[in-house]
């Protein structure tokens, strides 16, 4: 049992601590599980309840020296990052790395703080790069490299940017894997005045740390500046033993308590990032992404896709110009992960249609609008529009379709296809079920993998990975056509969300049972909670699609064929593939899909191909 007097004692000490954080008012660490719930940001009890941190990568990105393998980020093997306009940089072991990712690869891997600064002259400098905490005052204070690297500046931390994702840093630095109780501040001046004895540094950096770092010198550091009158950081380092958990506000994944104010505010102050995982609403002017991860405000616009279908880099969302500060004397680590996920995401190109020189009169041929009858709300496609559409033929018959991921890949439903690859070709480019186009190219099939459950009476685990047979002495299964393009593979459940509009296509029939000659396409809508239109009919693997008044679904011959799905950034993603429905444009039995992210590992294990998807690869 908990001393009382301890408890009081840390109460006071928070209290003490928040008075010196300029117009914080006093923490109260009261709430009960009720109010918890009832937070008007904080999200659901179940999504709590996952235990979900800033390694979740169903709703989160990787760093680029971390992958995702089902739903966790996993350390890489340093040589595993990108070589390409990289620095170097200097580590605690005095040795050059690589790059900023490289030796983050190493400090994820030992679960400790590896690099020192940036630079490419370690074994001649021994430079004591590190952060100091003092245990009298609470004043935190940095050394970096001088401009010639060859000495170390020590400075205080100017409180601008100050905050608990920063102050965890520091403590988890000093050997506190819980990071800091309090981020706080106090002015320059009563340091001087009441500690005579102490020298302070009379200048100041500013710090901006994500949460996942190791050490201060792994954050971006602006340039130094004069204090003068004002206010410097401070941390007080979390103590489990005094926190008060039986009254805790939230509590973290990693245990640790914070107050209910410092969830969903974009800021990591649990130090696992769990506090910004399952939110409905944010504090502070933080973005919510649509999967319920918050967003600190300077995340918008910066360059860096955070939220999973980019929202935050999108045009619609006007950035505040921001404090008026540079890193220009210091190399920034978010510009060298910025570079290394450039050199990632440029090994697969996808989800962005080529521009192309294609002809489309071929469209106005006559006749041909009055022999099509419309699909189940579906319109003509232009002859080049969907480059990533397949058409298979079976025996000379094509009654299904399929998409293009890449290499040598297509993606289509397990009941199109069995395992005799000679009987199959694949169309790409194909407009007239009828006829080919110029840009149409024929691609005999090498290999067909069948999911291994796949269950033909139930449609469970419907999906089937198609390899195409490269050409003679050549890596690529058909030459440079400029109407053909990949659609990106999604890695995430969560990349979309209910009644997202979302896009169909295929030579389906048409309501009077006749076959499309043209290849036709349809908006519809994703539908949340499928089991209650279809009962145990619905399986894991399968999603739902269209208007539940039936006015557009997808129908036969459009089977395998692609729903895709546009994230905010204008790139597409194969999020479903046509699998069953009962009885084509019924209201109130929407189209079942193959869910693509759910097979994801599937999909990666089984083409061996490493750049599989746009991110987290």
């Amino acid at each position: 049992m908990r001393s009382v007097g301890v408890s009081l004692l840390w109460l006071l000490l928070l209290v003490i601590k928040s008075e010196t954080v300029a117009g914080a008012p006093p923490p109260t660490l009261t709430p009960t599980a009720a109010e918890e719930k009832e937070d008007e940001f904080l999200g659901s009890p179940e999504c709590l309840e996952k235990k979900l941190t800033r390694e979740s990568c169903d709703l989160v990105f990787c760093p680029p020296w971390e992958r995702c393998i089902i739903g966790q980020c996993s350390c890489k093997l340093p040589y595993l990052c990108p070589t390409v306009d990289v620095k170097p940089v200097c580590g605690r072991d005095h040795r050059t790395y690589r790059s900023y990712c490289q030796v983050m690869a190493v400090s994820c891997r030992t679960k400790k703080p590896t690099m020192s600064y940036f630079g490419d002259k370690c074994a001649e400098n021994i430079l004591e790069i590190g952060t100091v905490i003092d245990s009298e005052t609470g004043v935190v204070s940095v050394s970096v490299p001088d401009k010639s690297q060859t000495g170390v500046e020590k400075h205080l931390v100017c409180r601008g940017l100050w905050d608990m994702a920063a102050a965890n840093v520091a403590c988890k630095e000093h050997g506190n894997p819980l990071g800091a109780a309090v981020a706080g501040s106090v002015r320059y001046s009563n340091l001087t005045t009441e500690h005579p004895g102490k020298q302070f540094p009379p200048t100041c950096v500013s710090i901006r740390c994500q949460g996942y770092e190791n050490s201060l010198s792994e954050c971006v550091i602006y340039d130094k500046m004069a204090i003068g009158g004002m206010l410097v950081a401070t941390a007080t380092c979390y103590n489990p033993s005094q926190a008060l958990t039986e009254d805790c506000g939230f509590t973290c994944a990693n245990s640790k308590c914070v107050l209910l104010s410092q969830t969903c505010d974009g800021v990591d102050d649990c130090g696992d990032r769990s506090d910004e995982m399952c939110c409905k609403g944010c504090r502070r002017g933080g973005l919510l992404c649509k999967t319920g991860v918050c967003l600190h405000k300077d995340s918008v616009h910066d360059g860096h896709v955070d939220c999973l279908d980019g929202e935050d880099e999108s045009p619609k969302h006007n950035r505040s110009s921001k404090p008026g500060l540079s890193n220009s004397d210091l190399i920034s680590p978010h510009d060298e992960i910025k570079v290394s996920r450039f050199q990632l995401e440029s090994k697969l190109q996808c989800g962005i249609p080529k521009a192309t020189t294609v002809d489309d009169e071929e469209m106005d041929e006559p006749g041909w609008v009055r022999r099509v009858k419309r699909v189940v709300g579906g319109v003509p496609a232009r002859p080049t529009q969907i480059q990533w559409q397949v058409a298979l033929e079976d025996n000379r018959v094509i009654n299904c379709g399929g998409a293009y991921i890449g290499d040598c890949w297509v993606i289509t439903a397990a009941h199109c296809v069995r395992p005799n690859p000679l009987k199959f070709n694949v169309f790409l480019s194909l407009w007239k079920k009828s006829r080919h186009q110029e840009t149409t190219d024929i691609v005999p099939v090498e290999d067909i993998f069948i999911h291994p459950r796949y269950d033909a009476g139930t449609y469970e685990n419907d999906i089937a990975l198609v390899k195409l047979r490269k050409l003679p002495f050549d890596d690529r299964c058909f030459g440079e056509n400029p109407a053909i393009s990949a659609v990106c593979v999604p890695w995430s459940s969560q990349l979309f969300q209910p009644n997202h509009t979302c896009s169909i296509s295929g030579w389906g029939r048409t309501k009077d049972g006749r076959s499309a000659q043209v290849l036709l396409w349809a908006n519809v809508s994703l539908i949340d909670n499928c089991q209650r239109f279809y009962n145990d009919q619905f399986k894991p693997g399968m999603m739902c699609a269209g208007d539940l008044d039936g006015s557009v679904d997808s129908c036969q011959g459009d089977n395998g064929g692609p729903l895709v799905c546009e994230d905010e950034l204008g790139v597409s993603y194969l999020w479903g593939i046509v699998s069953w429905r009962d009885k084509c444009g019924r209201p109130g039995f929407p189209g079942v899909y193959t869910q693509v992210a759910h097979y994801f590992e599937w999909i990666r294990s089984n083409t061996g191909w490493p750049a599989v998807t746009r991110f987290n690869s």
